[in-house]
């Protein structure tokens, strides 16, 4: 599964780490990092062992989570990269609906809905730029098109 798109986004001011698969054209989203996230906690330790022990619970269940895991390489907080479980935006979900967790419907609705999220700001300027009849007065097929695109979009200046 070639990777080359990284994404760290944020819930909570915490990180939740991705990684694009150009294989499948998607985003992959560390497990590890959304059961910190659901959890409070930090410890890399910690995180993995309730990994470990609810991925056994869900094979007990006969879930059809733990078969949607994926692993990808992902940048750790040593520099290195090693392989960690991920799953797609369906299996996120399906996680925070596993965990008997107060966060879990709060982050739901962030990983689906939210505007705060790289994505969702993206998305709400896309539809600004659209609607405020902008797009129309932009060159089609030209690096100045994108330019003006990229400008409007994300507020910088190409050259």
């Amino acid at each position: 599964m070639p990777t080359n798109k990284i994404s760290i986004r944020f819930f909570d001011d915490r990180e939740v780490r991705a990684v694009w698969s150009d294989d499948e054209n998607k985003w992959y989203f560390s497990v590890l990092d959304i059961i910190g996230v659901l959890n409070n906690e930090d410890d890399y330790s910690k995180n993995r062992n309730y990994w470990k022990y609810l991925k056994n619970k869900l094979r007990k269940e006969q879930n059809e989570l733990v078969s949607a895991t994926n692993q990808l390489k992902i940048l750790a907080a040593d520099g290195k990269r090693y392989n960690t479980d991920v799953l797609d935006n369906d299996g996120v979900i399906k996680l925070a609906q596993s965990m008997p967790n107060t966060k879990s419907a709060r982050f739901i609705q962030w990983f689906t809905y939210s505007d705060e999220t790289i994505d969702g700001k993206s998305k709400t300027k896309a539809y600004a730029l659209f609607e405020s009849g902008l797009i129309d007065s932009i060159e089609v097929g030209t690096i100045k098109g994108l330019q003006q695109i990229h400008s409007q979009r994300y507020g910088s200046q190409c050259r």
